[in-house]
């Protein structure tokens, strides 16, 4: 296995790791909502740009699935 998978595997277990102590370490529920979002989509972005190969795709792809993200967490912080 590529040495660059394993360092993403790994990231991402550590964001997932951290994201179970943030939500039990914050009392504040805005606070709570905008950093589990943060790592949310730090590593959405880990897996579709390392592990589906956006990073292959054209400029239009990748700016799309920004701003697909950037309008997912927008929605849900508005809605919360």
């Amino acid at each position: 296995m590529k040495k660059s998978l394993i360092i993403n595997y790994g990231l991402l277990l550590l964001l997932t790791i951290l994201t179970i102590f943030i939500g039990k370490g914050i009392a504040n529920p805005i606070a709570l909502s905008f950093f589990v979002l943060l790592l949310f989509g730090i590593k959405f972005l880990i897996v579709a740009f390392q592990f589906m190969e956006v990073k292959e795709a054209h400029n239009f792809w990748k700016i799309s699935l920004l701003l697909t993200l950037g309008l997912l967490i927008l929605v849900v912080l508005v809605v919360k």
